[in-house]
């Protein structure tokens, strides 16, 4: 049995690399393996087809969005504060 439990996707580097890099390619790798809402549907179905690529598998839709995530944070509306 593989013994991946606690670096996940990064096992596969084994000890290459260094630590610390290994550790952002897992935080990564999970956010992008990761099930998001459709903005369409509101299923939990996107996963990301390509970079920046984003499919529903429940009602088809694809959509442009981040490299990693779906939404990022430059596409956020700024919100006002009440004068």
């Amino acid at each position: 049995m593989p013994r991946t439990k606690k670096v996940a996707a990064s096992g596969k580097f084994g000890p290459r690399y260094g630590f610390t890099l290994r550790r952002q390619y897992a935080e990564v790798d999970a956010k992008v393996r990761q099930q998001y809402q459709c903005p369409t549907c509101g299923a939990v179905k996107v996963k990301r087809v390509s970079t920046a690529i984003w499919e529903c598998r429940r009602c088809g839709a694809k959509f442009a969005g981040g490299a990693y995530i779906p939404v990022t944070a430059g596409a956020q509306p700024k919100s006002k504060g009440v004068a």
